[in-house]
């Protein structure tokens, strides 16, 4: 039996059978010799590991005129290392059954994934040339390159891409999170191998590693794994420091394209996650526009109109910004009437506020869906893990989460919705000109 059929054998073994509550979840804290920390949480029902690592540092540390450089470098970080090239180092991914990943945002690079507790030893050392010996070959470069720039140019070509571009750019006027992450066909061109050398060693580094590991692996295996992998990066980080921003609001932006349908985003302020009135907040959004099926803005823009397919709204937090952005897709002739009803459903929020009963269906669903979203596998709990300790969340916090929601009262969420929509917001509109 090859090591892709086992590994998906004992995956669909812990997914029908992987009943961790929210309680039970014994959440060790570890420091390795070498400085860095992890949380684990050992579970032997299945010989599993899954690791889930983050490093302080996204898209925003790109120089400016070479946007794309991080993603370009998250995309070859599994396309050889040490002594193997591309080839030889996926054919030994494939032959250990390991599933990894690497990715960005704005504000983080990350990587994560399973492997058979059988295959530990060799997928560790697999990780450990990825994470210090990685090739950026340059043909593998060239290809990475190709790609990304061909997503850059179908993008433009996307009403949806073009309003997230405009709206970054409204809002973070000259900020880094106004740029692309992927940058633009000029800039994606600029970048040499050197450069994307010097931002994997910027960005690596020991100084701000976060690690979240689930199943069989104990506190000592890990913290020599760790050591082993990790520690020879620098201790300290060089990346740069970012700025804080609010988002620019009061604009509005009308891009003319010949599509049949037109892309909306209205945005507000909000607050960051580490704020203590979130939950406050990620409720009265729930109410609004973030709980899909049984919103104000879906019943009233699709449910009642049929002014588009979907609409919806949510809380955007980053490590130095946040906003309140709603939205939705809908034919021209729709535009304007589907804008109205969303600023009408907003205004009607923010002044009269939730109901008790709006409030106590919306803890409900938000209390009981996180099991379900965020713990039914071991990959998830990982990366909850990370989450714990890059929000400063506390190792309490999955316990205490369903508490963090009951105590917001109506006074709280009707707080929020007053604070977000008291101010005109920014609305971005890309798609066809509307003829009076």
């Amino acid at each position: 039996m090859g090591k892709y059929m086992r590994l998906f054998i004992t995956t669909l073994a812990f997914l029908l059978g992987f009943t961790f509550q929210a309680s039970a979840i014994d959440i060790k804290q570890i420091t390795t010799d070498k400085g860095i920390k992890a949380l684990l949480v050992e579970d032997y029902t299945l010989p599993i590991i899954a690791i889930s690592v983050s490093f302080k540092g996204g898209t925003t540390q790109d120089p400016k005129g070479k946007e794309g450089t991080l993603r370009l470098m998250t995309a070859l970080m599994d396309e050889g290392a040490g002594d193997l090239d591309s080839t030889a180092f996926q054919a030994k991914v494939e032959e250990l059954g390991l599933e990894f990943r690497f990715n960005v945002s704005r504000d983080s690079f990350s990587g994560g994934g399973r492997l058979l507790r059988s295959e530990r030893d060799e997928v560790f050392k697999l990780m450990k040339l990825a994470v210090n010996q990685p090739r950026f070959d340059e043909d593998a470069i060239e290809r990475m390159r190709d790609a990304i720039r061909s997503n850059i140019i179908s993008s433009q070509k996307n009403p949806s891409s073009i309003a997230s571009k405009a709206l970054r750019e409204a809002i973070f006027e000259g900020h880094p999170y106004s740029r692309s992450s992927s940058g633009t066909e000029k800039s994606i061109d600029a970048i040499t191998r050197d450069d994307i050398v010097a931002m994997n060693k910027k960005i690596l580094s020991r100084g701000t590693i976060t690690v979240g590991v689930v199943g069989a692996i104990s506190e000592e295996e890990l913290k020599l794994a760790l050591d082993d992998i990790f520690g020879d990066l620098p201790k300290e980080t060089a990346i740069s420091k970012i700025a804080e921003i609010s988002p620019k609001l009061g604009e509005d932006i009308s891009i003319v394209m010949p599509v049949p349908n037109a892309s909306v985003s209205i945005v507000y302020p909000a607050i960051k996650r580490d704020n203590p009135d979130f939950f406050a907040a990620h409720l009265m959004n729930h109410i609004l526009g973030g709980g899909t099926f049984s919103s104000r803005l879906y019943t009233q823009v699709r449910e009642k109109r049929g002014l588009a397919y979907g609409v919806s709204s949510g809380l955007a937090t980053f490590d130095n910004t946040s906003y309140f952005a709603a939205g939705t897709s809908t034919r021209a002739e729709n535009r304007d009437e589907a804008i109205n009803i969303i600023k009408q459903e907003i205004d009607k929020i923010a002044s009269d506020g939730v109901t008790h009963e709006e409030l106590e269906k919306a803890k409900r669903y938000v209390a009981g869906s996180y099991a379900i979203s965020n713990l039914d596998t071991s990959s998830k709990i990982a990366s909850v893990l990370v989450a714990l300790q890059t929000q400063n969340l506390g190792l309490d916090y999955i316990e205490k989460r369903e508490k963090y929601i009951a105590d917001v009262t109506l006074e709280d969420a009707n707080r929020m919705a007053k604070e977000f929509f008291s101010t005109k917001p920014t609305i971005v509109v890309v798609g066809p000109a509307v003829t009076q």
